[in-house]
């Protein structure tokens, strides 16, 4: 059964927590959680991985592993209970993504009753392809990747962080809505907006 959280910020509100431990399956502290500190310079110090790590601990999980796909055996999710993919470069997740293979063990472990968290550029990676952030953020794609397909557990195409107009500032001042729907018309597509305190579940059997 699929199982999917899909944030701008993670655990951002009691809302969320709650909403989340109705997903996973026994006790907290019976799971084991995965972190993915791939898409962050500053991997497992990333602020937000460690604050990902204390509201997993606050909540009753014992078993929390920070895992960088970059270097480490991307094996090591295949025995996880709950994947949690921090945010950061999307474009940097999706190239080790799919350097390592992790791409492909993510989907199995999706139809294994795993829970996988998806935080901004995460959430994007569970969707179909990358194409909304190449074209609000294309200095971001530093690998100059041309192939934009993401994993596509789900259909929804998510645009993190909706309402920060302060971290997707324009040179011609449009503003984030304006310049999504030039998106939709341009891809013929339909984009999920998430502010920084929503979050999307996606279930199926």
């Amino acid at each position: 059964m699929l199982k999917l959280l899909l944030t701008s910020n993670g655990f951002y509100t009691d809302t969320i927590k709650e909403r989340f431990l109705t997903l996973i399956h026994g006790k907290p502290s019976e799971q084991d959680v995965a972190i993915i500190t791939t898409a962050s310079p500053h991997k497992e110090n990333n602020r937000y991985a460690q604050k990902a790590k204390e509201d997993f601990q606050n909540m009753g999980f014992q078993n929390i592993d920070f895992i960088d796909i970059e270097f480490d055996n991307p094996n090591s999710l295949a025995h996880k209970d709950v994947i949690y993919i921090n945010g950061g470069n999307p474009f940097n997740l999706l190239f080790h993504m799919k350097k390592s293979g992790a791409d492909k063990i993510l989907r199995e472990l999706a139809n294994k009753n795993v829970v996988i968290v998806g935080v901004s550029a995460g959430a994007v990676l569970l969707g179909p392809n990358m194409k909304v952030v190449q074209f609000f953020t294309p200095h971001m794609n530093t690998f100059h990747m041309k192939n934009l397909s993401a994993l596509g557990l789900t259909d929804k195409l998510i645009f993190p962080h909706y309402d920060r107009e302060d971290l997707f500032q324009d040179h011609t001042n449009k503003t984030i809505e304006h310049r999504l729907r030039e998106f939709e018309t341009m891809e013929n597509c339909e984009v999920t907006r998430l502010k920084d305190e929503e979050y999307i579940i996606v279930e199926l059997a």
